[in-house]
């Protein structure tokens, strides 16, 4: 996985607010995404988590140009999309697409669902014909669906169909690139552990690559390579899935893995929780400095007044917070996750969840 498939550089998503009925004038920005820095490698599933609000759908619909993103760069095999106009971005749009969060809004209520999957097929003319039919029934066979309900709607089908569906209508263009946007939140458990293990076949049959939203931390733990963490717009934690329920650094990332229930009692009782305070800032106006710093138990003056860096501290490891370059005070601040408790908070999650898959087989 050497080779970088995407390439985001400062991306922002603002959408302006307006004022005044026939002269408009912008008032304010709602600040969505704001200045992110990542790669995503060949081959690999990037896992994104995070608080409601915080930006992961818009992240993955500006990286696929459903939104033009306010600034910043986003590099597929070293072509800006963003610098591309309609006509030219229209061939790239078969590599890159997006798999949605409900199952039933997404697909047309008045197409079947033959046509549904036949769609980016006919728009990209990689079919022609009689040969687009089979193709359809070959993609429905692949997610596992019976080629026979073709013609049928989509409301005569259950929601994890559905997501099928939908997940039939991304491959058909033959892409290399899908963001999957919360794609199991809608579905019951057992239903999710079918859209998960689907999603990893064929990502091993077709050689893909994943941007995974979801709020599902287990999961998004079983599916990713790397796992990055958002807050209010921004990137505070990125490194491997391994790496980030071990050692989190970031006292958001503890808080939020401090939050996910262990179904081992032993493991439940001795673990030290993190509460948040407060709620999430409004991405109209967000904190000066560092914009966690409101509800950080460990914030100091410095947090409050600089923006932290987003830079590596260790190796594959990155992390946007001033108490990675304050070696005394973070000593000072309470480990949630020592590594005995580490080690048995994942295996208890083994144990519930299954195991993430190894770093060779992602």
């Amino acid at each position: 996985m050497s080779e970088v498939l995407l390439e985001i550089e400062n991306l922002r998503m603002h959408f302006p607010m307006y004022k005044g009925a026939l002269i408009r004038k912008e008032v304010n920005r709602v600040r969505a995404v704001d200045g992110l820095n990542f790669k995503i490698m060949k081959g690999e599933t990037l896992g994104l988590v995070g608080e409601s609000g915080c930006g992961k759908s818009t992240t993955g619909r500006a990286i696929i140009q459903l939104y033009r993103p306010t600034e910043g760069s986003v590099k597929l095999r070293g072509k800006d999309l963003t610098k591309l106009s309609h006509s030219e971005l229209h061939p790239l749009r078969r590599d890159l697409q997006m798999i949605f969060q409900d199952p039933y809004s997404s697909l047309n209520p008045r197409m079947t669902v033959g046509d549904i999957i036949a769609e980016p097929i006919k728009v990209h003319q990689l079919e022609s014909g009689e040969a687009i039919y089979r193709r359809v029934q070959e993609l429905m066979e692949i997610v596992g669906l019976d080629p026979r309900f073709v013609r049928r709607y989509p409301h005569e089908f259950s929601g994890g169909q559905r997501q099928r569906i939908g997940i039939a209508r991304a491959l058909a263009s033959k892409p290399s690139f899908i963001v999957c946007d919360e794609p199991i939140s809608a579905l019951d458990v057992s239903i999710q552990a079918q859209v998960i293990n689907l999603l990893e076949d064929l990502q091993n049959e077709f050689g893909l690559t994943y941007l995974f939203i979801a709020h599902d931390l287990a999961a998004v733990r079983q599916i990713s390579t790397r796992i990055a963490v958002m807050y209010l717009g921004k990137m505070v934690e990125l490194t491997s899935g391994e790496e980030l329920y071990r050692r989190p650094m970031h006292p958001y990332t503890q808080a939020l893995i401090s939050a996910v229930p262990i179904p081992d009692p032993e493991v439940e009782r001795d673990r030290e929780r993190i509460v948040l305070t407060g709620d999430v800032p409004s991405p109209l106006k967000p904190p000066s400095g560092c914009v966690f710093h409101t509800r950080c138990p460990f914030a100091f003056e410095k947090c409050k007044k600089d923006v932290p860096e987003f830079k590596e501290a260790e190796e594959g490891h990155f992390v946007a917070c001033h108490l990675v370059d304050d070696p005394e005070r973070r000593k000072t601040a309470p480990n949630v996750t020592s590594p005995e408790a580490a080690k048995a908070a994942v295996h208890a999650m083994d144990k519930a969840f299954g195991p993430s898959l190894p770093e060779s087989s992602k």
